[in-house]
């Protein structure tokens, strides 16, 4: 386990989910997507999520923010295009561990991932 993210496949327990640590990168996000099975888990954040990327709330550095909005967006477009599920679970009250979900690859996932990754070049460019 590196910097308190958990990798877990279908078996075990989601663990050890510490905020104090960096947030994961939308690299990292893609990375675990690439090589997960169907059942793998990956918690891709802790706490409020709607708040913590508000640029209002001012909880987060600017740039943590502007990263973790980029693991939420990408975690996004992965889950509507079928290729991932986006759960939450509560840790208390105001806190949850978001979590994403290998999914069964469609016949023809490659074409749902190009239209990500392509959404996702357009976005970069806009920016």
């Amino acid at each position: 386990m590196k910097g308190g993210w958990v990798f877990t496949n279908m078996d075990t327990a989601i663990l050890d989910l510490r905020t104090h640590e960096l947030p994961i990168s939308e690299t990292m996000l893609c990375a675990w997507f690439g090589t997960a099975v169907p059942g793998d888990r990956l918690a891709y954040h802790r706490g409020f999520l709607a708040i913590d990327v508000s640029p209002l709330t001012f909880k987060l550095p600017e740039p943590e923010r502007r990263m973790l909005q980029r693991v939420a967006d990408r975690a996004l477009q992965l889950a509507e295009a079928g290729l991932i599920h986006v759960v939450q679970r509560r840790i208390a009250e105001d806190e949850f561990a978001y979590i994403a979900i290998a999914r069964s690859r469609p016949p023809t996932w490659s074409g749902a991932l190009e239209t990500v990754l392509k959404a996702a070049n357009r976005e970069g460019q806009s920016k």
